[in-house]
């Protein structure tokens, strides 16, 4: 078969590697080398050869001669931090799902990065995986390009717009700033401050912020909101936000954080300063880490269906797939709940 015609496999609008080739007014070697050795590639063609893959929406082809038509038994997911304890449940709830009916799970990180998750989404749609699980739906123009394109099963988790073509299965952000607000409102506590993620690219945590800002103004409260520096690591993070927010002549009587990483930090900088939580001040996160319950205080935190979350996105995948049949009375059962989990800190 000539490159130049489309390949069966992902319908007949494929982009070929001539045709990145062309447009970018490259050879077609040079496309090659720019993806198996950019170093041996200029940095003006380079860029040149990025922005025409991204236009196509262009996915090279990992898969050797006849294997090219046949799709495996691996579904790829990409998730923002594999060493995050907030995603373990969901990556082993849906590992464990998949390979119960013979499915294997690819993994990759993207640090919260937009252009790195792009990267391991055109990796792997190379690879011509059963299926693609992404984390939220805050992606890059390239990514949207691919998911639209591909012709295979796309589950977005962690997050819940139904209006979206992939399918979502997971949450409200916004609405979980939502209940943080209305449950710290209902503590008593009117000096309410919110601290972001220092991770650049968790827009996921501003959906929270978002949400536990407009919910405080409702209620009449001045929301106060603090941005860690950025890419601190985040217990750093989390000392930072209370050293500096605990300095003010009229400091917060409560901090919601965006994770308990975050909290974590705050709760041990506070110990550290002789505050007493949550008298001096209530302490809220958000993700129910395995520590959380063991810090002194216990950490008062917002507890997402992690596990839930992967079990079902798995499901769907296996649904979709054909490996399991449709069951029409849950097949729109996928939002899902977090649940306030109250302890010693707030």
């Amino acid at each position: 078969m000539s490159e130049d015609k489309p390949r069966k496999r992902r319908g007949a609008g494929r982009v070929t590697l001539n045709t990145v080739a062309r447009q970018a007014g490259v050879s077609a070697i040079t496309v090659s080398r720019y993806f198996n050795q950019p170093e041996h590639v200029s940095s003006e063609r380079r860029e040149r050869i990025a922005q025409v893959v991204a236009e196509l929406g262009y996915v090279p082809n990992l898969v050797a001669g006849g294997l090219a038509s046949a799709r495996g038994r691996i579904v790829a997911m990409v998730i923002p931090n594999i060493s995050g304890p907030i995603f373990a449940n969901t990556i082993q709830g849906f590992s464990d799902t998949l390979s119960r009916h013979g499915y294997q799970l690819l993994l990759a990180s993207s640090y919260f990065s937009a252009e790195q998750e792009e990267s391991a989404v055109r990796a792997f749609l190379g690879w011509s995986p059963a299926a693609l699980v992404l984390t939220s739906r805050f992606h890059s123009a390239g990514t949207e390009k691919m998911i639209a394109d591909v012709d295979i099963p796309v589950v977005e988790t962690w997050d819940y717009v139904p209006e979206r073509a992939p399918l979502q299965i997971g949450f409200s952000h916004y609405d979980v700033g939502v209940s943080a607000a209305h449950y710290l409102h209902g503590k008593g506590y009117r000096r309410i401050a919110f601290v972001q993620n220092s991770a650049a690219g968790d827009f996921s945590a501003l959906e929270r912020r978002d949400g536990f800002a407009a919910t405080l103004t409702e209620l009449g409260v001045q929301p106060w909101v603090f941005a860690p520096d950025a890419d601190r690591a985040p217990f750093e993070a989390g000392k930072q936000a209370m050293e500096t927010l605990m300095s003010h002549a009229n400091p917060p009587d409560a901090i919601f954080f965006a994770n308990d990483n975050l909290a974590a930090g705050g709760l041990l900088a506070s110990q550290r300063a002789g505050l007493k939580i949550p008298q001096d001040c209530a302490v809220l996160g958000f993700g129910d880490y395995p520590f959380a319950e063991m810090l002194l205080p216990s950490l008062s935190t917002i507890k997402p269906p992690a596990l839930e979350m992967g079990v079902l996105a798995a499901t769907r995948v296996l649904e979709s797939l054909g490996v399991l049949a449709v069951n029409d009375e849950v097949q729109r059962l996928n939002l899902l709940e977090c649940r306030l989990i109250e302890r010693e800190s707030a």
